[in-house]
């Protein structure tokens, strides 16, 4: 394929997806922030700043971690892309600490943002403090309560958690609060969008923050392997870390780019977040991409143990490279994903997010899709730490209590 840097258009169009439907008073900040970023992505100065700040703060580049027993365990090659290896325990914190940069240069005081599993709400909260950024995060309900521990961190850090209690009081509505925030405080707030969803230029700023993902992967498995891996895989809900370990194989037409969907309680209980496998076209949030809903356009609740993953739509550039056949969606559900959550753990002595572990579950039922000699790459987008409450009310590890000498 020829790909790489042609999308999205100007007028922020992935094919027919993406876009600008956003209400006339959000203009002016929108092309305010296209035109800061237009000038600052092209600056040596910004650039080396912010991947000083990633290397010296994040931790960047994070390791590509051969995982030999789990290797084992699957039948083929599987890398892991350890992001959950990043300051905050995720790879959140690759676009948080560059928009954040971006809106100081941009004269912003102030810092908005949602959050659905908090990795995000906890990465912004993160930038407030060391920008010295008054932040507030808005967060469901629904998630506050499984998702308690990043709350109590994001707190710990200064940020105000603002509780969502409107619709299914989920990540999806905690998008909308924080867009309606932004509009009444545009003049010294910035609105730091977590995934690559929203109008212009959000997919794009996030997409290109997120590319480091990928261009490290290529660097790495080249060194290790002297060869680009056979298939990437990475969860998908809005889509930021997927999108950001694939970029930069896309135009690379023999390695298959896998995103998996969380398929939730199963496809027959409507409990599930499979926008790009069962949506249809529509507008959320700003753009038009694949959404969850009914016969008369209504948004669809969704569900998924993973916070992160519980989102009717997708980002629009995943929704242009599947019509371009270039991206294969997979799914895994609640079971399938809590199943492979215990077999990395105890098979490599790393806990995965929930929302990664979806990934590392479609490889599992999939194993005999690859061969002994295959590579596959599984983005780990996250640490486990903060789904452990969740987990130990599903899985039981039969952990017994051992008597310690203190």
């Amino acid at each position: 394929m020829d790909y790489i840097d042609k999308y999205p258009d100007k007028l922020g169009k992935f094919g027919e997806f993406g876009g600008m439907f956003a209400p006339e008073i959000l203009m002016p900040a929108l092309n305010e922030l296209i035109e800061a970023y237009e000038k600052h992505v092209c600056d040596e100065r910004f650039m080396n700043e912010l991947n000083q700040i990633l290397k010296d703060y994040s931790g960047r580049p994070t390791p590509l971690y051969f995982a030999k027993r789990y290797s084992e365990f699957i039948g083929c090659k599987v890398y892991l892309k350890r992001e959950d290896l990043n300051h905050g325990g995720a790879h959140k914190i690759n676009n948080v600490m560059g928009q954040a940069l971006l809106a100081k240069k941009m004269g912003k005081t102030k810092l908005v943002a949602e959050t659905g599993a908090g990795q995000h709400g906890f990465a912004t909260a993160i930038a407030g403090a060391y920008f010295g950024m008054p932040t507030k995060v808005f967060m469901g309900e629904v998630d506050i309560k499984r998702q308690a521990y990043n709350v109590y961190r994001m707190q710990l850090l200064g940020t105000e958690v603002v509780p969502v209690k409107s619709g299914s009081k989920t990540l999806k509505d905690a998008v909308n609060e924080g867009l309606r925030y932004w509009i009444s405080n545009l003049q010294d707030t910035h609105y730091l969008m977590g995934s690559v969803v929203g109008p212009h230029p959000y997919p794009l700023i996030v997409r290109d923050f997120q590319r480091i993902i990928g261009k490290e992967i290529k660097e790495q498995i080249i060194k290790l392997e002297n060869k680009l891996p056979n298939a990437i895989i990475a969860c998908i809900g809005g889509g930021s870390n997927a999108i950001g370990a694939f970029y930069e194989f896309i135009d690379d037409d023999a390695i298959q780019l896998i995103g998996v969907e969380a398929a939730g309680k199963g496809k027959e209980t409507n409990k599930h977040s499979i926008a790009l496998g069962l949506g249809r076209r529509g507008v959320l949030h700003g753009a038009m991409q694949y959404l969850l809903q009914n016969e008369y356009g209504n948004i669809i609740e969704t569900h998924s143990i993973s916070a992160g993953l519980d989102y009717p739509g997708v980002g629009p550039e995943h929704c242009h490279l599947k019509e371009l056949s270039r991206l294969k969606v997979g799914e895994a559900n609640d079971n399938e994903t809590l199943e492979a959550f215990k077999n990395l753990s105890q098979i490599e002595g790393i806990i995965p997010a929930l929302e990664s572990a979806h990934a590392l579950a479609y490889l599992e039922k999939n194993r005999k899709d690859f061969s002994t000699l295959d590579i596959v790459i599984v983005n780990l987008s996250g640490s486990g730490s903060k789904d452990l409450s969740i987990v130990a009310e599903h899985v039981d590890f039969k952990i017994k209590p051992k008597n310690l000498l203190l």
